[in-house]
């Protein structure tokens, strides 16, 4: 990472436990680093609070390499994998969400959410008691505090936005011999409660972050930016309709002050390019408030590999649905169900929107120096095809996030330095788009926001056309979310914060079988993935079963778990 890393420390919930003792014999171990270490010198102080931006790994196949940062963001199977954009090819515990069986006792790859962020927040709070015995400059102190204070709502908010309601710890800083007896443990704060407590700690960091980053080494790190961008989405989500019927009494007007705040400061911009923002390693682009950056002796899974087609050896990891294929627009703005678009079902991949091309590879698609071939018989990227254990069963294949100039074959050495963006300018505009148009209707300011997105000259979209009703808007910022910001870890979350997943996570998972007859090809929908089922408690994800028995059965499950 760009981030001075020191991933050797070790420092998690045993850090406290810095000798092992008995009546003949002491010794002290050389794979941590003890308190008195960290606290006496401020070089190990400040690696300690970098390392808060990244967590503990927890379970297999989990942070191929590097430890995990915040949400998923890049493994095997992808967060989209869990939705109605992508399944995942091997499994890996990702079907068993698809098909609703998720459980307290089998969370699938959902299971490391709350053990992850609480872990990380006792870490952030052992930093922010301990920090008074640190020298250094009160100045430099002071921005390490505001950084550790932004971790802990990052971490906050990924409890709050999969769990719901959660236990405010504060500053506390619990031990192995922690007495369970104490309700404050476990006991869950209220919705609002819980949103009041993250949004005051990111006002606190806003205050004592930087604008920029001035130092290379310093890149992925916290900025006001990135606070104020946690702020709006979390904010957003607060004002949502599931958030609402927990009890919260954010408004949409709240959420379109947070995302007008990001757009005030005049520094992130909408990148004339969509596709190459994903893959620039130094992460450039004029639209990324925050991102995970990786270098050559810090990869992540080499993505080329893990997704490509099996035609060119690669093992056709997350395969877009049908599902998702369908949701993008013809070139002329007007969707593929409308029957003056244009759409031609036995051509379907044509006149589509540029965004499609840059995101999903289909039949006929010009890749790395031929066109896939999803068709049978004979498709080298097909069940006729070399490796067809790695075919996808959509018909399709990930190519956002992948990079050409990176190798598929032997990539260990090469690939897996693309960033992971958190936080991006579209993402806030579209938050605005949505709360503003909640808030008073849909005025200039929506449309400005949307079109700023759909006109970025390598997209080239129509404006959205003048007149829409609110609710007409509702559903064009709806899709343009979905679209836009397709494979990024938000699709999961919207389609349950708008309390509409009942319906978009019931429908089949669906694929494309393409037979080719002569020079022509008959294109068929099918299923890709048996038994997609959501039900009304899925909405929160539970939490695990073991957490509960630590507690002595004292914390509250999720309803219907």
């Amino acid at each position: 990472m760009k981030l001075k890393i020191f991933t050797a420390f070790a420092l998690g919930m045993a850090m406290c436990i810095s000798s092992c003792k008995e009546d003949f014999l002491e010794v002290t171990p050389t794979d941590r680093v003890s308190d008195e270490a960290i606290v006496g010198d401020s070089v190990l102080f400040e690696a300690f609070v970098i390392n808060r931006y990244l967590g503990a790994r927890l379970q297999d196949k989990e942070a191929d390499g590097v430890p995990p940062g915040f949400g998923r963001g890049w493994e095997y199977a992808l967060w989209s994998s869990l939705t109605d954009e992508s399944i995942y090819r091997s499994d890996d515990n990702t079907w068993l969400i698809q098909r609703g069986q998720l459980a307290p006792e089998n969370t699938g790859i959902a299971g490391s959410l709350w053990g992850r962020s609480y872990r990380s927040i006792r870490e952030v709070n052992y930093a922010l008691t301990n920090s008074e015995k640190v020298v250094m400059s009160q100045a430099h102190k002071d921005l390490l505090m505001a950084e550790l204070k932004f971790i802990r709502a990052f971490r906050y908010h990924d409890l709050i936005r999969n769990y719901g309601r959660v236990v405010l710890v504060g500053d506390r800083v619990t031990q192995l011999n922690e007495d369970l007896t104490d309700p404050a443990l476990f006991t869950r704060a209220s919705m609002q409660e819980s949103i009041a407590y993250v949004i005051a700690q990111l006002d606190e960091a806003v205050a004592g972050l930087p604008t920029d980053n001035s130092n290379t080494w310093q890149k992925g790190r916290a900025t006001k930016g990135a606070a104020l961008a946690l702020k709006s989405r979390l904010l957003l989500y607060a004002a949502s309709p599931l958030y609402k019927q927990n009890g919260s009494q954010v408004t949409w007007q709240d959420a379109a002050t947070a995302a007008k705040e990001v757009m005030a400061l005049n520094k992130y911009r909408i990148d004339p390019q969509y596709a190459n923002m994903f893959i620039a390693e130094e992460g450039n682009s004029p639209e990324i408030i925050f991102a995970r950056y990786y270098n050559l002796n810090s990869r992540h899974t080499a993505l080329e590999i893990a997704n490509g087609p099996n035609g060119y050896d690669g093992w056709g990891g997350n395969a877009p649905l049908q599902n998702m294929v369908d949701a993008y627009e013809m070139s002329n703005g007007k969707m593929i169900s409308d029957q003056t678009s244009g759409y031609n079902p036995q051509n379907p991949y044509a006149d589509r929107d540029p965004r499609f091309y840059a995101t999903i590879l289909y039949n006929g698609a010009p890749y790395r120096g031929r066109a896939v071939e999803t068709f049978t018989p004979g498709g080298k990227d097909s069940k006729d095809g070399p490796s067809n254990w790695n075919t996808s069963q959509t018909g399709y294949y990930l190519r956002k996030f992948m990079d050409e100039t990176n190798p598929i074959q032997n990539p260990w050495n090469v690939a897996g330095r693309q960033p992971w963006i958190y936080f991006r300018y579209a993402e806030i505009l579209l938050n605005y788009a949505e709360a503003q148009n909640e808030a008073v209707g849909p005025d200039a300011t929506v449309y400005e926001a949307i079109n700023l997105i759909r006109q970025r000259p390598e997209v080239s979209m129509p404006a959205l056309p003048a007149g829409l009703s609110q609710a007409e808007m509702r559903e064009r910022i709806r899709h343009e979310r979905q679209v836009e910001l397709a494979y990024e870890e938000h699709r999961f979350y919207d389609v349950r914060r708008w309390l509409i997943a009942e319906q978009t996570e019931n429908v089949p998972a669906y694929g494309m079988e393409i037979t080719k007859q002569g020079t022509n090809f008959v294109f068929n929908r099918k299923v890709a993935l048996e038994g997609r089922s959501f039900q009304n408690k899925h909405y929160w994800l539970p939490i695990p079963r073991a957490e509960i028995q630590a507690s002595g059965g004292k914390l509250e499950q999720n309803p219907g778990y």
